[in-house]
C-alpha cells in the first residue's frame, strides 16, 4: 500500500502521524516483545489513542508549547506514545540515554530545563529520584513498568493515560497540534560528550522532515506498510530517531521493539526484517558467530562454506553496482544461494533483509563481504546530531566501500581547512541549547557546519572519512598521524575486535587490543591449543606470533612513523557498562589512556627508562 508523502511548507512530524492514522487505521503500527518472547501487534489507531491521552496529560501538567519533556528509557512503544504525545502539543522533547548515570542525567535535566520525565523501569525512576533534589523544575515523573509501591512524586504510565483520557477539553490536542510551526524546535540532542559536558543541539521539524524526505527520496521503493524494521539502537540518539521512527512513520513501515540490545539475534529470528539501522558493531558480532561455529564443522562443511563465501567474494560487484548476474556466475551463484546463503540466513533471521543502513564508524571490509556477498545491500552513510543527522549515503546500486557515499539532495560537503569536512544544507541544527558559544564556534563565517571529521572526496564525488580532528595524534617527533585508520586496518583482521592506538606526544606508536574471542579460540581449537582460561590462552606463545603476524602484516603498507612498535592484548571486552565507549559506541580514548595508563606506560619503558 502506497501512502501520501506530500511534503509541504506547514508539514510537522505529528501531522505526518495523523495522517498515517486515517490511512492505516487498525493495521499494525509496531510490535511489543511479551513476557512469553513473542511479539505484540499495537495498530495505529491503539498508539493514536495512547499518543493524545499522554498529550492531554502533559497539558494537564501545565505543559507549554516550548516546554521541555525529557524522556530517560530504552527503546519500546512507550517511548514513541511519550515523545509524540508531547510533540504533538507543541513541547520539546529531551531524549537521554538509558544506560547514563544519575549524574549525567541530573547535568542534562537541568541544562534543558525539563518539566516532566518519562522512564522505562524502576532502574530509572530510581535513578532520578536519587537526583530529584536537585530539579527544582520538574513537576513529574512518569514511569513505563509497573511499579508495587506508590512513590511520592512520580506515577505509572498507565495512570498517565488515565489522567489523559479523563481531561475535560480534548480539543486542544488537535488545536496545539495544528498550531506546531515547522520552524519550532522538536527536539533537543545531547552529544555524547567525549570530552567536556554535552551540548544540547536544537532541531526543528523541518530540520528533520527535511532529512526524511532526503532519505526516501533515494529509497522509494521502501515507502510502503510491506517493510519490517527492528528497532534496537538507543532512540536517544538522532540515527535511529530520525531514519527508524520518524522515518517509520513516514514510510508507514511496521517497526519491531527488540527487547533489549542483548536479545538483538534472538529478536532477529521472531521479526525477520526487511530492513534495519545498525552501527558496524553489531554486524561484526553475527560475522564472527557464524565463522566461530564454522570452524568446529566437519571438513566437508567447511570447504563448502569456504566455497560459497568465495562465490559471495565475487558477487560483490554485482550488487554494489545493481547488476544483474548473468552466464555461468548465475548458476554457481544460485547453487551458493540454495547450499548455503539461503540456510544461513534464515537460520541467522535476516533472510528478509533488503538494506542496512550503517553508520558511526567504518565498516570492517571483511564484514561487507560477508552480507553483500549474500545479497544483502550494506549503504554506510555519514551524519552528526547537528546534521539530523545524515549528509551522506550510498544508495542501491552505487555501493562505493571504504566511503560513505555522496551527499543528499540539497546539502553541500567541501573540505575546509586541516582536511576538515564542512557542511550546508536545509538539515543543520538551529545551534546549541544555551551555548551561543559554542554555536558559534560550530560554524564558519559563510555558514558551514565544521564537522570535526576529516576527509577527502574521490573522484566519484563520495566522501571518504579519515579520522576526527581532535583524535588526532601528535608524536613527540611532531609527526601527525590519524590512528582510525591505523585502527580501521587492524580490525580487517579476523582475530581483533577493539583497538586504541596510543602515541600522543610520545617517541612512538603502541597498541591496545581486545582480541574476537569467538573466532580466535575457534583457530586455537583447530591448532590444539588446550587452555582454561582466555588469560592462559593469551599467554600462549603460538597466539603471541599469531598477533605478531596479524599486526606487522596489516600495517605493511603504512610508513616507518605509522608503525606499531609495541602493543599489549586487553582480555576485557570495551562496553559502553564498562565505560570505554559512549552510548553511540564510539570509543572514549581518554577513558581508555587513563583507565589503561599504568599498562601504556610500561610500552614506553626500556631499559628501566621511559622512552618520550
Amino acid at each position: 500500500m502506497r501512502v501520501d508523502t506530500t511534503i509541504t511548507n506547514t508539514t510537522t512530524i505529528p501531522e505526518i502521524f495523523q495522517r498515517r492514522v486515517k490511512e492505516m487505521g487498525d493495521k499494525a503500527c509496531v510490535a511489543k516483545k511479551t513476557r512469553e518472547g513473542t511479539f505484540e501487534d499495537i495498530s495505529w489507531n491503539q498508539m493514536n489513542e495512547m499518543v493524545r491521552a499522554i498529550g492531554l496529560y502533559c497539558v494537564s501538567m501545565g505543559i507549554n508549547p516550548g516546554d521541555k519533556v525529557a524522556i530517560f528509557s530504552p527503546n519500546r512503544y512507550e517511548w514513541w506514545v511519550s515523545d509524540m504525545g508531547s510533540i504533538s502539543i507543541g513541547a520539546t522533547t529531551v531524549p537521554i540515554y538509558a544506560t547514563n548515570t544519575p549524574e549525567e542525567a541530573r547535568y542534562i535535566l537541568n541544562n534543558s530545563d525539563s518539566r516532566i520525565c518519562f522512564v522505562g523501569t524502576r532502574e530509572h525512576l530510581d535513578k532520578v529520584m536519587e537526583i530529584r533534589k536537585d530539579l527544582p523544575q520538574l513537576i513529574d515523573i512518569v514511569v513505563f513498568d509497573e511499579i508495587d509501591q506508590k512513590i511520592k512524586g512520580a506515577k505509572t504510565f498507565g495512570e498517565a493515560l488515565e489522567a489523559g483520557k479523563k481531561a475535560k477539553d480534548k480539543g486542544v490536542f488537535d488545536k496545539r497540534l495544528n498550531a506546531i510551526d515547522p520552524d519550532s524546535i522538536i527536539t533537543f540532542i545531547y552529544t555524547s560528550g567525549t570530552t567536556g559536558d554535552p551540548k544540547g543541539v536544537m532541531l526543528k521539524h523541518r530540520n528533520i522532515i527535511t532529512n526524511i524526505d532526503q532519505h526516501y527520496s533515494a529509497f522509494p521503493e521502501f515507502i510502503n506498510n510491506e517493510q519490517r524494521v527492528l528497532s534496537f539502537l538507543p532512540l536517544s540518539h538522532i540515527f535511529e530517531r530520525t531514519l527508524v521512527y520518524y522515518g517509520g512513520i513516514f514510510a508507514a513501515i511496521k517497526v519491531y521493539f527488540a527487547e533489549s540490545i542483548n536479545t538483538v539475534l534472538d529478536d532477529l529470528k521472531l521479526s525477520k526484517p526487511t530492513l534495519i539501522a545498525t552501527v558496524p558493531r553489531l554486524l561484526e558480532k553475527i560475522r564472527a558467530g557464524v565463522y566461530a561455529k564454522v570452524a568446529g564443522a566437519s571438513a566437508v562443511k567447511r570447504t563448502l562454506f569456504g566455497w560459497a563465501m568465495s562465490v559471495g567474494r565475487r558477487n560483490m560487484p554485482y550488487v554494489c553496482n545493481g547488476v544483474k548476474r548473468k552466464g555461468l556466475f548465475a548458476i554457481e551463484y544460485r547453487l551458493a544461494n540454495k547450499l548455503i546463503f539461503s540456510k544461513l540466513k534464515a537460520a541467522l533471521g535476516i533472510d528478509c533483509l533488503l538494506y542496512v543502513g550503517c553508520g558511526g564508524a567504518p565498516l570492517n571490509p571483511l564484514d561487507a563481504q560477508f552480507f553483500i556477498g549474500m545479497d544483502i545491500s550494506i549503504v554506510e552513510g555519514f551524519g552528526l546530531s547537528e546534521t539530523s543527522p545524515v549528509t551522506n549515503f550510498n544508495t542501491l546500486g552505487h555501493i562505493r566501500l571504504g566511503t560513505v557515499g555522496r551527499a543528499v539532495k540539497n546539502t553541500i560537503v567541501k573540505i575546509g581547512p586541516e582536511s576538515e569536512i564542512l557542511i550546508k544544507g536545509p538539515q543543520l541544527m538551529v545551534g546549541y541549547y544555551k551555548n551561543e558559544e559554542a554555536t558559534r564556534e560550530a560554524f564558519t563565517s559563510d555558514g558551514f557546519l565544521k564537522t570535526g571529521d576529516t576527509g577527502m572526496i574521490d573522484d566519484g564525488g563520495n566522501l571518504i572519512i579519515t579520522g576526527r580532528i581532535k583524535d588526532l595524534i601528535i608524536t613527540s617527533s611532531g609527526k601527525n598521524i590519524a590512528p582510525q585508520n591505523l585502527e580501521n586496518a587492524l580490525k580487517e583482521s579476523p582475530y581483533i575486535e577493539q583497538v586504541a592506538i596510543i602515541g600522543d606526544n610520545r617517541k612512538y606508536l603502541t597498541a591496545l587490543i581486545v582480541p574476537a574471542f569467538l573466532e580466535l579460540e575457534a583457530w586455537a581449537a583447530q591448532k590444539g591449543i588446550v587452555f582454561d582460561s582466555r588469560d592462559a590462552l593469551l599467554a600462549n606463545q603460538q597466539v603471541r606470533d599469531l598477533y605478531e603476524g596479524e599486526i606487522s602484516g596489516r600495517m605493511r603498507g603504512f610508513g616507518r612513523v605509522e608503525q606499531i612498535k609495541k602493543y599489549r592484548i586487553i582480555v576485557n571486552e570495551w562496553t559502553q557498562e564498562t565505560g570505554e565507549l559512549t552510548p553511540t559506541l564510539k570509543l572514549k580514548r581518554r577513558v581508555v589512556t587513563s583507565k589503561y595508563s599504568s599498562i601504556i606506560d610500561e610500552m614506553y619503558v626500556e631499559n628501566g627508562t621511559e622512552i618520550v
